[in-house]
């Protein structure tokens, strides 16, 4: 197989290169740049709302007695755009803060530049890339619900990437009405609970002023398995959303796909809320062994403890890992899950 070499640039060639990219820079008219934010993805165009105007409103083109009107969208403070974005930008993802300008002729517009991110949610793809989900949030909650049955090791998957990207979480049990006398469902909430989660019970078409006093003054990315009730939350919480729900299939009691792209809905003063495409695997191979550990503290603080350095917590006697699940100190499910995820990394770095 030939070995393919990078070519390498001369200095006048870099030059100019860098002087081509300069001038690109200065043809840039930054005088008409508004403040927008990132509301809907689609592919290469995003929808921005306007959250600022210009000094000078664009005119509209004056039209002689028995021309045809031409299209025109004037610039209003909340309105959605269709835009595209230039390219020396990086992607751009649902929750970003950008500055943009419109053109009131066609009712497009073009992104010019991203304001820097507070937060930033990733999660691989079916390719084995990271692919940034959404960005700017304060909050994640994580939907779960009796049916379709709880996953603890995705819901742990979950807290590692919020750990990951140092967002806090919300546990919510959704559709609690449909537990049963002594539910094991309860036994996991109260085990989140005792880890220092914050948890909430939900009931199906129930009053949710508590959740919605809880999410105010917070940009809130719901995630959890598909058919868990994540739309119909906030189609209670935002009437307006018009988010489209599903039932869950009869004969494989597994959630629907009912949300295609990620979407910021606005909610009350300086609150958001952002539903994301329901996700049953959530890859985390590519973060280090340190940032899973990160989403597990309570076996954090035991390792190192161990009588050997390279221990492998599966079999050795002197494992303080295992001595603390056997002891009730920690959950031997979440220890399982932990050595789930840590064999997941490692033979993704062998492969890579």
């Amino acid at each position: 197989m030939a070995l393919i070499r990078k070519r390498r640039l001369t200095e006048q060639q870099q030059r100019r290169i860098q002087k081509q990219q300069q001038t690109r820079q200065e043809e840039i008219d930054s005088s008409n740049d508004l403040e927008g934010l990132v509301v809907q993805h689609y592919g290469r165009q995003l929808e921005v709302q306007a959250l600022s105007m210009p000094e000078q409103h664009p005119e509209k083109p004056v039209v002689a007695e028995g021309e045809p009107e031409p299209f025109w969208k004037p610039i209003e403070l909340g309105s959605i755009w269709r835009c595209h974005t230039r390219t020396n930008l990086e992607l751009l993802v649902t929750g970003d803060r950008v500055k943009w300008q419109a053109d009131p002729n066609t009712g497009l517009g073009i992104i010019s530049a991203i304001h820097p991110r507070q937060s930033l949610l990733t999660r691989p793809d079916r390719y084995h890339k990271v692919k940034p989900v959404a960005a700017n949030i304060s909050l994640i909650v994580i939907v779960f619900a009796p049916l379709p049955e709880p996953a603890p090791g995705l819901i742990d998957r979950y807290l590692v990437a919020c750990a990951d990207a140092n967002i806090p979480a919300l546990l919510i049990l959704n559709k609690s009405d449909l537990l049963t006398e002594n539910d094991p469902i309860l036994d996991l909430l109260q085990e989140y609970r005792d880890l220092g989660y914050e948890v909430m019970q939900t009931q199906s078409d129930a009053d949710l002023t508590e959740l919605s006093n809880r999410l105010k003054n917070e940009t809130v990315a719901f995630v959890g398995q598909s058919g868990v009730g994540k739309s119909t939350l906030i189609n209670a919480i935002v009437p307006e959303a018009a988010q489209k729900t599903n039932i869950i299939s009869e004969n494989s009691a597994l959630g629907q796909h009912t949300t295609t792209s990620t979407r910021l809905i606005p909610f009350g003063e300086g609150s958001a809320l952002i539903d994301s495409p329901g996700i049953r695997e959530f890859g985390l191979w590519h973060l280090t062994t340190e940032k899973i550990q990160q989403g597990f503290p309570e076996i954090e603080n035991l390792l190192g403890h161990c009588q050997f350095r390279n221990c492998t917590h599966k079999h050795e006697k002197q494992c303080a890992l295992r001595q603390a699940a056997a002891a009730g100190e920690i959950l031997t499910r979440r220890l399982d899950s932990y050595l789930r995820l840590i064999d997941e990394v490692n033979e993704a770095q062998q492969k890579n």
